[in-house]
């Protein structure tokens, strides 16, 4: 039987770590509302493309560069321009919601993912580089569970089948013996035994899940914590 380990952080699966950098350039980073309002004419050609993926890759590439999540306000003002009276107050404001936020400019380094928020254009001589800082599996988590599943299927994700928030790791499956046996070290079986690499790796992701909850309940600084919080990402990245 399987067992598992629940982690005392959460962490990224390294194999969809370029597609959760794609949904969060997707999705607002405050409200977790598509950053794009079916007001704009090209998303809402893009949400009626049939084919998943397709569908997926269009609306991330209209929605990565925007700057800001489309509020109510903005929505109303893009659909009074456009001349579109088949839709009412009621479902402008059902369809998207937004916050209006400014939204940070996203990129990978490693296993990290590392957001960039740009300053107002009065603050811009004071701090022209803006604020930078890393985007935590933890805040992942939370932006990705609070996504609708009317939101998922307009992205062209499922939601039964490929949830976003799945995308991160919580618990983490420890295969039986049987996956990762025991080897001889002498190789006539009588002598001492190794163990399998994959039961190494899993005995430093316990040892470092263990320093992470024990710094968090020792108030350890952040610093100390985020450090022992990269190296558990590090040996589960490393483990798969």
């Amino acid at each position: 039987h399987f067992g598992h380990i629940e982690l005392a952080k959460p962490v990224y699966h390294v194999g969809f770590l370029n597609k959760i950098k794609k949904v969060l350039e997707t999705v607002c980073y405050n409200c977790s509302k598509i950053k794009l309002d079916e007001s704009n004419p090209q998303f809402a050609d893009a949400c009626k493309i049939r084919e998943p993926k397709a569908r997926f890759n269009a609306v991330w590439r209209l929605c990565k560069a925007k700057s800001t999540c489309d509020s109510d306000n903005t929505a109303g003002d893009e659909e009074n321009n456009f001349g579109d009276d088949a839709g009412t107050n009621s479902e402008k404001k059902k369809s998207h919601g937004g916050c209006g936020n400014k939204q940070p400019t996203i990129r990978r380094e490693g296993l990290r993912l590392i957001g960039t928020w740009k300053p107002d254009k009065d603050a811009q001589e004071e701090a022209s580089q803006g604020e930078k800082k890393p985007i935590l599996p933890s805040e992942v988590l939370s932006i990705f569970k609070h996504i609708t599943s009317d939101e998922i299927r307009k992205m062209g994700l499922s939601e039964d089948y490929a949830r976003p928030e799945w995308m991160v790791i919580t618990v983490l499956p420890v295969p039986p013996p049987t996956v990762r046996p025991s080897i001889c070290v002498d190789g006539m079986g009588g002598g001492m035994r190794g163990e399998d690499d994959l039961t190494y790796k899993l005995a430093e992701i316990i040892r470092a899940n263990a320093s992470v909850r024990d710094a968090e309940q020792n108030g350890s600084p952040a610093h100390v914590v985020n450090e022992f919080e990269a190296l558990l990402q590090f040996h589960v990245a490393t483990y798969m």
